[in-house]
């Protein structure tokens, strides 16, 4: 599992952190928020995990949207690299639901 107390911060590749605002209306800090408040569940993604591995993360921001981020983790574990981030679906969000106290 991942060690989130090691994670010093987020390493954004330029054409995700724009990609995500156009296709999917979800800005940087709305998708880094999602990382710091809880319940978070993270769960590999085995299917898109041939290159590196990688993570689903479902959680809140700090305003309350629901989001889906997918992401990796480089610079030896250090830094988390989000690939995509969006809306949950409404599946996903009864899963998330599910996971509250």
């Amino acid at each position: 599992m991942i060690d989130f107390g090691i994670i010093t911060g987020f390493d954004w590749g330029k054409g995700n952190e724009r990609k995500n605002l156009d296709s999917h209306k979800v800005a940087q800090f709305e998708a880094e928020e999602l990382f710091f408040n809880q319940p978070l569940i993270v769960t590999d993604d085995q299917a898109h995990s041939t290159l590196e591995p990688r993570w689903h993360a479902l959680g809140v921001t700090d305003g309350g949207r629901f989001l889906h981020v997918t992401f990796t983790l480089r610079q030896n574990y250090t830094k988390i690299r989000v690939i995509s981030a969006r809306g949950m679906s409404r599946r996903e969000r009864q899963i998330y639901e599910k996971q509250k106290p």
